[in-house]
């Protein structure tokens, strides 16, 4: 009902209400940072999704085991990509703790028909055992009376399961590597029962990227394949009987899971994977998108429903935030249209920054601990970090021996982290006798320049023992940083980079004949770079950090000896990683938890990541925010990041109103969280309302562009607060003007390299100064003291957040005074506001 209709009585009741609304509007605080960290979700929210598909199978009696009270659970079986699947199972009580009896193998298979995969299918073997045939492709003739396949051999060798590849020959020996081997399979030959008959594991599941003779998720449309190839979890329990009756408790299993009678017990799991192949038709318009490894699991996620009923389609290079600024500031006709960075693009180039991602950088773990099982929870100092980050344990230098002693410069230092006198008071639970070998090698670091890298360095020097002891200052224990990384000034530059300073080598020779072989290795060897955190996080899933430290034979290396990594044995796996949060729940990890600016321990929850955020100041580019460890308080998860998208304003129509519809899906159905194509997958916390409506405003900016005349007042297609900004935050909060309707699939992996239209990944765009070493600037933004406000308002896209909503509380304030007073004073004012917003009158 219009005011103008109401009875006198409550005309004036609705004006004296919207009157006090107005006061009460004016007296409301402001929010006392530009972004306002909601409740939000914990960063594991979208498991939910993944249970959605969770599959549970009952076992069967075996010939001498009983396994008809076995469950196992896989608890995501639907929109798989490369990634860790949770596996639990519960059965009856154990009656023995013997080593090698109790326990479930578990492997990957393709296969077309609907019953399952045929044991030639599966990625099995290879795998390090001791002297039994448990991981291997092996079947001993006589050892299980059920076989008959593969009973056979020739003189002097045991016969085999070949492996049959989804296109491609057969294996022909039993230790053939063509496809996989024992550092890469993903192949569990040993997961252990506890007494009470429970257990878990994350298993390591590929698509056909990551191995294309399995072929998972592959979708081919010009051979007729346009629904993903479907792929089996097998999984096979071993009691305490091998398939001929043998019981030795002082030795345990030896056969092979693919031995009849061990695989006539298998348990048989379809596996639904997300396609992979080129799900964007190659004919529409090519939009290059460059930087941060944070969006890389997003847009993955996102292309395929920003393709769906567009014109154009995204592609994605994941590089260095550094190389992507420059792309953007000195741009070529080549250069990529929005580049992904942390820190934001100063200067003279007029860009808009759109916030798009909120995430962070941990340290994730797989922790094997003997017949223990897992370790879950670490606490890690900044000091034990910048041990680590300084290659100041002799372990992650050099593997020590009578020949080997420990380096000089090290000669005071803890051998290894897990006798770290400081990382046992942080955690009792190692408080006891341990080799220091038994612990995990070097921590994994990424070989990329990143923006991330730098705010890890930050958050040291924002510790002050963390700090003192890069400066040379040592630990109450007597441990000093390593010597050759004091000239670096680690204390106060914080670069893109992870340097390995320490220049010892150490020489190791295998006698081959009666010829003795030498060979040398450094810390590049003992503690090696991962290609980038997805990389890392793969690596530490697989239990090894891929150090190469031992020799091996090889008569077409020059010394006809080269340097291999050691076998990872099932059971005694142990490595963890600087890599995002996105990746570490990608693969299943553990989260370390780290002290916050107010000495709490805490783990990057969505919650964590949104104090943090709340709390941030801004970079030099007003509206930006700067990662900042030492405001990270009040349960604030301190190494927090947020990804932005940054597009120049001089681009052609077209372009700009392409990236725009990426920046509106990015800030509106992008967010949110879910396994799902076009959702945004685990690890990342939904940005707040205000980051969102930032993104909103910068994009409408975008599609506008440049003004023709920067002197000129701005027209109606040209104002930075123009009216379109409310409409597109409409259509986003209903899913419109995204250019996705909310169909099609997405393609897996992303797996640390270019996207394109969900196709997959390539490594990027290479750039000499991206290589380890070459930069040692901080790459991640100001102090927070916000620039010139002009130039502030043109590099962010818009207001900040905080004056935004000022400004929108005072406009509204004004709309309620005008209404009651409207309803107050009847029609004549009514005619009067009509008659004076006409004539565009102010006096």
């Amino acid at each position: 009902m219009s005011v103008r209709g109401m009875p006198v009585s409550r005309r004036v009741k609705t004006g004296l209400g919207a009157l006090a609304g107005a006061l009460l509007l004016a007296l409301v605080p402001l929010p006392s940072g530009p972004v306002q960290a909601a409740e939000a979700p914990e960063i594991r929210a979208a498991d939910a999704d993944a249970e959605d598909s969770a599959m549970t199978l009952s076992g069967k009696k075996g010939p001498y085991d009983d396994f008809s009270d076995l469950e196992v659970t896989v608890h995501q079986t639907e929109n798989l990509r490369a990634q860790g699947v949770e596996v639990t199972w519960k059965g009856p009580e154990t009656s023995t703790s013997t080593d090698y009896m109790n326990f479930l193998q578990i492997m990957q298979c393709w296969g077309d028909g609907a019953a399952g995969p045929e044991r030639e299918q599966c990625e099995y073997g290879l795998n390090n055992a001791s002297d039994r045939n448990l991981g291997l492709r092996t079947l001993p003739k006589g050892t299980d009376p059920l076989e008959r396949k593969y009973a056979e051999a020739p003189a002097g060798s045991n016969p085999f399961v070949p492996f049959r590849p989804v296109v491609g020959e057969p294996t022909d020996t039993n230790t053939d590597a063509t496809y996989f081997s024992n550092n890469d399979t993903n192949a569990q030959p040993y997961l252990r029962m506890r007494q009470d008959g429970t257990g878990e594991a994350v298993f390591e599941v590929k698509s056909a990227l990551e191995a294309p003779y399995l072929g998972c998720g592959e979708i081919d449309p010009a051979a007729g394949r346009t629904t993903p190839r479907r792929c089996w979890l097998v999984v096979i329990p071993r009691g305490t009987h091998d398939p001929n009756g043998s019981s030795e408790v002082s030795t345990g299993l030896t056969t092979s899971a693919l031995s009849q009678t061990n695989w006539d017990q298998r348990m048989v799991f379809p596996m639904d994977f997300s396609p992979v192949g080129d799900t964007c038709p190659a004919d529409k318009q090519e939009r290059r998108v460059i930087g941060s490894e944070l969006l890389t699991d997003a847009i993955t996620s996102w292309q395929t429903q920003l393709c769906s009923g567009a014109d154009a389609r995204f592609s994605f290079s994941q590089s260095g935030e550094d190389y992507a600024r420059r792309l953007i500031e000195n741009p070529t006709s080549t250069s990529p249209g929005t580049a992904i960075t942390v820190a934001p693009v100063e200067g003279g180039t007029e860009v808009v920054h759109a916030p798009v991602a909120v995430s962070a950088l941990t340290v994730g773990f797989f922790w094997e601990d003997g017949n223990a099982g897992q370790v879950r929870d670490l606490k890690l100092s900044p000091r034990l970090l910048a041990k680590l980050l300084t290659g100041s344990y002799p372990y992650d230098i050099r593997e020590m021996t009578f020949q080997d002693p420990v380096p000089d410069h090290l000669k005071t230092n803890a051998l290894s982290l897990i006798v770290d006198p400081e990382f046992r008071k942080l955690n009792p639970n190692f408080d006891r006798d341990t080799a220091p070998q038994l612990g995990p090698n070097a921590i994994i670091l990424q070989a990329g320049n990143s923006d991330v890298n730098a705010l890890l360095w930050r958050y040291l020097q924002s510790d002050t023992e963390a700090r003192e002891f890069l400066e040379g200052k040592p630990d109450p224990w007597g441990m000093k940083v390593n010597s050759f990384y004091l000239p670096l000034g680690l204390d106060k530059d914080a670069p893109i980079d992870f340097p390995k300073a320490d220049p010892t080598l150490t020489e190791v020779s295998m006698t081959t004949g009666d010829e003795i072989r030498k060979i040398s290795y450094g810390q590049l060897e003992k503690s090696p770079y991962s290609n980038d955190m997805h990389n890392g996080a793969l690596k530490v899933r697989r239990g090894s950090n891929g150090a190469t430290f031992q020799p091996a034979q090889d008569l077409s290396a020059p010394s006809g000896v080269k340097l291999v990594a050691p076998n990872v044995i099932p059971g005694q796996r142990k490595a963890y990683a600087f890599v995002d949060a996105v990746s570490a729940m990608r693969y299943g990890l553990n989260f370390a938890s780290l002290p916050n600016a107010d000495g709490v321990y805490v783990k990057p929850t969505a919650d964590a990541l949104l104090k943090a955020v709340a709390r941030m100041p801004d970079s030099a580019v007003a509206g930006v925010k700067a990662p900042t460890p030492a405001t990270a308080k009040n349960g604030a998860y301190p190494l927090t990041a947020v990804a932005y998208a940054v597009a120049p304003l001089d681009q052609p129509a077209d372009a700009r109103r392409d990236y725009a519809r990426l920046i509106r899906y990015a800030a509106g159905p992008g967010q949110t969280l879910g396994l799902e194509p076009g959702e945004l997958p685990p690890g990342y916390a939904p940005m707040p309302k205000a980051m969102r409506d930032q993104a909103l405003s910068a994009a409408d900016r975008l599609e506008r562009g440049k003004p023709a005349d920067p002197d000129a007042p701005p027209s109606d297609e040209n104002s930075v607060a123009g009216s379109s900004g409310g409409g597109s935050a409409a259509a986003e909060e209903t899913g419109g003007s995204t250019g996705g309707d909310g169909s099609g699939t997405t393609a897996g992996a992303g797996d640390g390299g270019a996207t394109d239209g969900g196709a997959g990944a390539d490594g990027g765009t290479p750039d000499p100064s991206d290589a380890p070493g070459a930069s040692t600037g901080s790459g991640t933004g100001g102090s927070g003291s916000p620039g010139p406000a002009n130039s502030g308002l043109a590099s962010s896209g818009g207001l900040t957040p905080g004056e935004v909503l000022g400004i929108v509380r005072w406009v509204l304030l004004g709309v309620l005074v005008a209404g009651g007073v409207a309803a107050l004073a009847g029609p004549v004012l009514l005619r009067l506001s009509v008659r004076r917003a006409a004539t565009g009158g102010s006096g």
